[in-house]
This record gives C-alpha cells, structure tokens and sequence, in this order.
C-alpha cells in the first residue's frame, strides 16, 4: 500500500489544520493508520492511531484535546485534524500504516510510510 500524506501548512499559534493521508494500491479498511511526526533534531514522535476498524483511538498527551484522528474507508482516507496549534507542533508529519487490528504507538510497528507533510505554527 502506498501511503499520501498532504494538508501541511504554515499556521499562526491557536490555528487550525486537517492533515489527509490517502492510501493506494489496495484497500485501506483493513490496516491501522497511525501519525507520527519529527522536529529538526528529535527523534519521531508517536501523535495518534486509529484501528482499522475506527472504534479505537489513541493520541500522546501532547496532543490529546486538540487533535482528531479520523478515517473515512470508503475514501481510503485517514485525517488528523489539528486545533489549538502550537509552535512545539512545528514538524514534520507522516502517516503509516499497518495491516489489520491492533493500534501501536511504536513506529517499528508499522510497515508502510507515507512521505511527510510539513506544519509549521508560528508564535
């Protein structure tokens, strides 16, 4: 499966964004999608996953209140939606995915990546 992740941005602080990553080459219902984004000089960071089947989520606490992990399968599509950005989100983010059924926080969980897709909050 070949993954697509777009929706980044430059944002003031308090902003919003809604990142989509778009999977091709199959069917998208049956993996786990998760996000995960790295700042120049970290490592990456875990943001939020969703099961395949969307009934579980999951987000760091960094992020939890303010953003939405989503997915709409007929769409072959996953969003994070981003709200009350702040400059400590600036990073690059990428989506992964794995097949079928349960969530992880660990990126060697996943198999497939997608590129990467900048935001950048400005304060």
């Amino acid at each position: 499966v070949q993954l697509q992740a777009s929706g980044g941005g430059l944002v003031q602080a308090g902003g919003s964004l809604r990142l989509s990553c778009v999977a091709s080459g199959q069917s998208f219902s049956y993996y786990t999608v998760g996000w995960y984004r790295q700042a120049p000089g970290k490592e990456r960071e875990f943001v939020a996953f969703i099961r395949y089947s969307g009934r579980r989520t999951d987000y760091a606490d960094s992020v939890n209140g303010r953003f939405t992990i989503s997915r709409d399968n007929a769409k072959n599509t996953v969003y994070l939606q981003m709200n009350s950005l702040e400059p400590e989100d600036t990073a690059l983010y990428y989506c992964a995915a794995r097949p079928c059924c349960s969530g992880s926080t660990s990126p060697n969980s996943y198999n497939y990546w997608g590129q990467g897709t900048q935001v950048t909050v400005s304060s």
